[in-house]
């Protein structure tokens, strides 16, 4: 096959791209260029898409002995993930950018133009498993090291998008990743994977939405107010600096009558308004989602598990579809869930789908 290997800079990509031009396949590297204004440098772990990520990424493909080209989607992933990115955030959701990407960049815009070029098919260092199914369809699974899974991040794919796609890690845990691009002589071998928003390269999402939203009305300043008492006990200066299930970083000036802590409960980004509450109050037993993206049959009512965080633990769940309604109904309660996260939805280690939060009942 004509593989197309996304390549990143980062050690899980370039084996990825390793093992596909091992297995036979005739790989061209691609890095993408996502940053109208890349750094030259990393920080640490923090970010992505810097010009040492290019230049790790080409020298990665030269040791492979593959093409490599950049191909520059910047203005493209500007409008799907950071203005959707700043836009939910202003409208006191909470999105995960990365699986915006997925959908909308790396198995959209990438495999769109991969398929035009005569490509058979995109790899990546995604950790998940692809298989066949009986009924013939591609089915995803969640990968051999649990603790690297990236199946929620890619719960975003459909059917068509499946069939062109590789995950040659799948099967492979991460330290393993790393003695193997030792012994291929890549440099990348011990570099630091990324972590937090790639184009938040600080990690400090309040600060970044602070200085890219600025005086956006209807979000700058509000009042801070106590659930059960209705009292103002304190001031913000943007609702897009949290999210539901916030405890760090409130800023009360009177501690709660019993001496817990507070933990943000409601976003109301019209009058500006944050409300904060006991844990307990955050307690979710049913959660209403929509914009389903399905990756192979549609169910209509399954027994399995949802996954609601890209860290976060798998939880026993009936889920009922009914057109763009995806509703589920959780068997233990799960705390601090937001309008605008993802429910992916399990039948065991299979991914099934996944849906955008729009409401939840505590």
């Amino acid at each position: 096959m004509k593989v197309l290997a996304a390549m990143s800079g980062g050690v899980d990509s370039a084996v990825a791209a390793a093992r596909a031009a091992e297995a036979g396949h005739d790989v061209t590297g691609i890095h993408l260029a996502l940053s109208r204004n890349p750094a030259s440098y990393r920080s640490g772990a923090r970010g992505c898409c810097t010009i040492e990520d290019s230049n790790d990424a080409r020298r990665a493909a030269d040791v492979i002995g593959i093409p490599f080209y950049v191909w520059d989607l910047s203005e493209r992933f500007h409008e799907d993930v950071v203005e959707d990115f700043m836009d939910e955030y202003a409208a006191g959701r909470t999105p995960n950018p990365c699986l915006r990407c997925n959908e909308k960049i790396k198995f959209a815009a990438v495999l769109d133009r991969a398929l035009a070029l005569g490509f058979d098919a995109v790899a990546t260092g995604h950790y998940a498993q692809l298989r066949t199914g009986a009924d013939g369809l591609i089915e995803m699974h969640r990968a051999v090291d649990h603790g690297k899974d990236q199946s929620y991040v890619l719960g975003v794919l459909d059917q068509q998008q499946l069939a062109h796609s590789l995950f040659p890690l799948g099967d492979t845990p991460k330290s393993e990743v790393r003695e193997e691009a030792a012994r291929r002589g890549l440099l990348v071998a011990d570099k630091p994977d990324s972590h937090d928003i790639c184009f938040v390269a600080d990690g400090d999402n309040a600060g970044w939405l602070r200085e890219k939203l600025g005086d956006r009305a209807p979000n700058h300043g509000g009042a801070i107010v106590d659930e059960a008492t209705g009292q103002e006990v304190g001031r913000h200066d943007g609702t897009y600096g949290f999210t539901i299930g916030q405890r760090k970083g409130l800023r009360i000036g009177r501690p709660a009558p019993d001496g817990k802590p507070r933990f943000v409960l409601d976003i109301e980004p019209v009058s500006g308004t944050v409300t904060v509450g006991p844990r307990e109050r955050l307690a979710v037993h049913r959660l209403s989602g929509t914009k389903p993206r399905w990756c192979g049959t549609v169910p209509s009512v399954l027994h399995g598990s949802v996954q609601l965080r890209a860290h976060g633990e798998e939880l026993p769940a009936t889920v009922t579809v009914a057109g763009e309604q995806v509703d589920v109904e959780l068997h233990a309660p799960a705390y601090g869930i937001a309008p605008g996260q993802a429910a992916v939805v399990y039948d065991g280690t299979r991914v099934v789908g996944s849906a955008t939060i729009v409401s939840t009942v505590r």
